[in-house]
């Protein structure tokens, strides 16, 4: 058995709201599952706005700055690929025809992300976690590991390595055999030609290559693991998404860095992944209350759960 699985697993009982089995009953899911379009435009909206603030102070305030505008454009991604999430799941917008337009052209594109692409591999996820067409094994696999491999791994993505790598990739598909690979390709690439023309008209070129490009190859690269591997490192294949799917106590510093509206939510998520990023707390404590989640499988922070993640005794490793 991987060795991040729960022991044992807490006794859930039939509550008002959650069956047995730990899902929602209809009508509380029916409940959950109403998209709250005009609040989520507001955090687009609000997103967009985060962000100029944030290239504006990096400008005026140059170059004292520059090392937290790092961090914070390496945020941004966090943000805008995981409101992509939440459109990939058509959850941002009850209008399927803005939810799509929004989730490539506002969110995924910027993020140099195939937003139909990652769809389409996203939904082998759900069906089945760690199961024979996970797309993101790679990243899950194998945990706990040693100090020093995670420590090598993350000293990939800080400098570049890794984001090179999935670059590479990416260029690739100018080549594909697949059509729509192709033109969502030059699509990427045009959104992309328009924020480095944007920087040049405003006198600042720099903007993109230095505070875009290098940020999505480094910093993005360093959360996207350490979130990654805290949803679902050293977990396995099972019907019951406690074994599959890790619970974290969520905290406002992680909430601001690492795990953005309500990412971080992530077994409720899995229970249920047609609820709204708004309601997966509602859904969360709920669980709680049936007793599907309590202490006994949560970590207490993020940093703990990394620790545990990086556990395994050097000479096992």
């Amino acid at each position: 058995m991987p060795g991040m699985v729960p022991a044992t697993l807490p006794v859930c009982h039939e509550t008002e709201l959650i069956r047995p089995d730990g899902r929602p009953k209809p009508a509380f899911r029916e409940q959950l599952r109403r998209i709250p379009s005009w609040r989520n435009l507001g955090s687009l909206v609000g997103l967009y706005v985060q962000t100029g603030v944030v290239v504006w102070a990096t400008v005026y305030f140059a170059p004292w700055v520059w090392p937290l505008t790092f961090v914070l454009m390496g945020r941004a991604f966090a943000q805008y690929l995981s409101l992509m999430h939440e459109a990939a799941h058509r959850l941002l917008f009850s209008n399927r025809r803005a939810n799509d337009f929004a989730g490539r052209w506002l969110l995924g594109y910027p993020s140099l992300t195939n937003t139909d692409g990652y769809r389409r591999v996203h939904a082998a996820h759900h069906r089945e976690e760690f199961g024979p067409d996970e797309p993101d094994i790679a990243l899950y696999v194998g945990y706990p590991i040693g100090p020093a491999s995670l420590r090598r791994k993350l000293t990939r993505d800080a400098t570049g390595r890794t984001g090179l790598k999935l670059m590479a990739q990416f260029l690739a598909t100018a080549r594909s055999k697949d059509q729509r690979s192709r033109r969502t390709f030059w699509k990427i690439i045009a959104t992309q030609a328009v924020l480095l023309a944007a920087a040049i008209l405003s006198g600042h070129w720099w903007l993109y290559p230095f505070f875009w490009l290098a940020p999505y190859l480094t910093a993005w690269r360093v959360i996207n693991r350490l979130r990654s591997i805290a949803e679902h490192g050293g977990m396995m294949a099972s019907a019951d998404r406690r074994n599959t799917t890790h619970t974290v106590r969520q905290h406002p510093l992680a909430r601001f860095l690492v795990v953005p509206y309500n990412i971080g939510v992530h077994l409720a998520h899995h229970v249920d992944s047609g609820i709204p990023f708004r309601r997966l707390p509602t859904l969360d404590a709920a669980l709680r209350e049936a007793g599907y989640i309590d202490a006994s499988i949560e970590y207490r922070s993020y940093p703990s759960l990394w620790k545990a993640l990086a556990a395994r005794p050097a000479k096992a490793a």
